[in-house]
């Protein structure tokens, strides 16, 4: 298998939103897309959700939205994906709100951003009574239910059949702000990140151009930005069949059921994945079997002979038969994860993205990859080690057509995040000398010790996560020490609490002085995360600076 530097896939350009939709209806056409699966779901084809977007989108102008900002609350759904789109390219602003927020907190995120109405689905109707019960703007506000999304339909195509022009002479063009997306406040405060067609349009034919996928499933959150680039846009772009997947408990089903060739998904996924195969092969007593068949099958590799998807067709089978890649990002990846399922056949395409850039920055190519490594840098952006110490390591800033407009109503955010054209991620990372893109860490978690040392908590995090019945570890500083916080699998390793101590003593004796953990602490429950499965940090360290 070659891996190594070749040109860019040939892929359409598209200045906006509204262009990508319409290059999937003249090149997907009769294709499957937004399909779920769900009872009564009938698959959709790449016309079809072009004319529903136009007849939603119309229905939205004839009611007065214009330049709007319109929320979106609900789980994965193809209603909540049209609506985006119809919303978009309706020229108004589509705000997708993260559902595993608490009512008094989406409140206030739909409160600064002013919106007028809100699409949401079935689950949420507690949320949307507290909105309701609420003063100042929110008895105004339009509330569509997604349970009615046929009734909006119905009135769009009328307002179209009577010749209604409104949505084609929306004013869309790439400096249009598409959405406003709020971070999902891992540190604690959550921004409103402008993103226009442009920044959105740009990102997507840059990643496309880099990977390429036959057809794709969604097991992402679709309020995050990394599910629109690596799936729900770039499925338009390639014109193939894609389908959504609504929960992460649910994912083996999904495999089986739509046999992908490509799926999107954060590190916490693909972990449940690769775990899977070998507790799997524990319970049926084949767990030194498969150690075995991966001896063979790197003896074959390094004679150039790829045996893997024979060698190991029950596993490929289990996942529904086709699965060649996994696109994954929003998080970071233990490169354990991406060569243990390489071994087996999967290629782990990582990535490296931030919400303000739309979101991806660099990614691994199908056949130039490194692992460890977040890939090259996309054709649509420029990237830069800022201020890089000793080792080549530190802040990453991008310039490109992908970074935002700015933060919405944060005149003094926005300035602060930019040094000129370039935007300061926060990450910390270095370049290798072929341009792959490692990153180290986050700027805002490191750990500075008395001796003036930096210490990154994901690098420690990434090393002690690789002990076997560490499920969830979280490094941080209190008192002076590092400390590192572990949430254990016990079920499947019963005397995970007395083995703890040896094995961070051992790591230990591989590390520097200055890396050491010095406290350790069991968790009974898992880690607080974000919908893309971040650990809730200034939730740890808060904690910290209240004892």
């Amino acid at each position: 298998m070659r891996n190594g530097p070749y040109p860019y896939y040939d892929i359409a350009e598209v200045a906006t939103l509204r262009d990508l939709i319409e290059y999937g209806r003249e090149n997907g056409a009769d294709n499957t897309i937004l399909y779920t699966g769900r009872q009564n779901d009938e698959p959709m084809t790449f016309i079809q959700a072009a004319e529903n977007i136009r007849a939603v989108g119309t229905y939205l102008q004839e009611l007065g939205f214009q330049g709007s900002h319109i929320a979106l609350l609900g789980e994965n759904s193809t209603e909540w994906c049209l609506s985006y789109f119809s919303i978009t390219n309706s020229g108004n602003v589509a705000v997708p709100l993260d559902k595993e927020l608490s009512a008094e907190d989406l409140a206030e995120l739909i409160e600064h951003c002013g919106c007028e109405a809100i699409f949401y689905s079935g689950k949420y109707r507690e949320q949307i009574a507290y909105f309701q019960s609420l003063g100042g703007s929110f008895p105004e506000m339009r509330y569509f239910p997604l349970t009615d999304y046929s009734e909006y339909l119905a009135m769009g195509r009328k307002l179209l059949e009577s010749g209604s022009t409104l949505f084609d002479r929306a004013p869309v063009d790439p400096d249009t702000i598409a959405c406003i997306v709020y971070t999902s406040g891992t540190s604690g405060k959550s921004k409103g990140v402008m993103l226009s067609h442009g920044n959105l349009a740009s990102d997507v034919v840059a990643t496309c151009k880099c990977v390429t996928a036959r057809n794709t499933q969604i097991f992402l959150p679709m309020n995050h930005t990394f599910s629109w680039a690596s799936a729900m846009f770039a499925a338009f772009l390639y014109s193939v069949d894609a389908h959504i997947s609504g929960n992460m408990k649910r994912i083996v089903k999904d495999l089986n059921r739509n046999k992908p060739q490509n799926i999107s998904a954060v590190p916490l996924m693909v972990e449940m994945l690769y775990n899977g195969i070998w507790n799997n092969a524990r319970k049926q007593g084949r767990e030194q079997k498969l150690k075995n068949m991966l001896t063979l099958s790197h003896m074959l590799m390094g004679l150039g002979i790829d045996a893997r998807k024979r060698l190991f067709k029950q596993i490929h089978e289990s996942f529904g038969g086709r699965l060649e890649t996994i696109i994954c990002g929003g998080a970071a990846l233990d490169d354990k994860l991406q060569r243990g399922l390489y071994d087996l056949g999967i290629n782990v395409i990582n990535g490296y993205g931030i919400t303000e850039c739309s979101p991806v920055v660099a990614v691994n190519r199908n056949h130039d990859f490194r692992f460890g490594s977040v890939g090259k840098p996309l054709p649509c952006n420029k990237v830069k080690i800022h201020d890089p110490d000793e080792n080549g390591i530190g802040e990453i800033y991008v310039s490109g057509s992908n970074v935002m407009k700015g933060y919405y109503k944060d005149p003094e955010a926005t300035a602060e995040a930019f040094d000129g054209e370039w935007f300061k991620t926060g990450d910390y990372g270095r370049m290798d000398k072929d341009g792959f893109l490692y990153i180290t860490g986050r700027k805002k978690n490191l750990i500075i010790l008395a001796n003036g040392k930096n210490v990154s908590p994901e690098e420690l995090e990434q090393k002690l996560g690789r002990i076997e019945y560490v499920k969830e570890v979280a490094v941080y500083e209190e008192d002076k020490d590092i400390t590192a916080e572990f949430y254990l699998d016990e079920e499947q390793f019963p005397d995970a609490r007395e083995r703890l101590d040896a094995d961070v003593k051992a790591f230990n004796c591989k590390m520097p002085a200055s890396k050491n953990v010095k406290k350790i602490k069991i968790r009974d429950i898992p880690f607080e995360k974000t919908t893309t499965m971040k650990i809730k940090r200034y939730l740890l360290t808060k904690s910290a600076a209240n004892k």
